[in-house]
């Protein structure tokens, strides 16, 4: 198996501007991905993703940096581990293209063999975060149709 690459589509009945929104500002990530988010969606701005409520062991602060922003087409970031800003982090990146009235959302997760890990570690690592995002994507579908279904 590769562990390059976490690659993922979904389509989501709302306009390339309202998905744009869910995925780039913490107040809409909080409600499908992370228990927290704090930054600016602007490119080279940095802040922090967590996990949990922050009283147990498998809790997870990461610190992230913007990496491009350009409404409504492309938001990515770095999860900086180890405060490692550039080279070895892993850079996600979300494409929005335009799909009849709906988009499609492409997410990219890459950098993982960049990292340097033991190969168990890589593999791990690649697992843990596929599974994640097979968990996490998902949920944009109907947080997007509350949000539009109230407008």
């Amino acid at each position: 198996m590769e562990f390059g690459s976490i690659e993922r589509e979904i389509e989501i009945e709302a306009t390339p501007q309202v998905v744009y929104q869910v995925v780039s500002t913490p107040e809409h990530l909080r409600e499908w991905w992370p228990d927290d988010a704090e930054f600016e969606p602007v490119p080279g701005a940095t802040g922090t993703v967590s996990f949990g409520a922050g009283t147990s062991a498998t809790d997870h602060v990461a610190p992230i940096a913007v990496v491009e922003a350009d409404p409504p087409k492309r938001f990515s970031f770095r999860w900086v581990f180890d405060d490692e800003l550039a080279g070895r982090s892993l850079l996600v990146t979300f494409d929005l293209v335009p799909a009849g009235a709906g988009t499609l959302l492409r997410m990219t997760e890459t950098g993982f063999r960049e990292k340097g890990w033991e190969a168990a570690v890589l593999e791990e690592q690649y697992r843990d975060h596929a599974s994640g995002w097979d968990f996490f994507l998902p949920r944009i579908v109907p947080y997007v149709a509350k949000l539009v279904a109230t407008r």
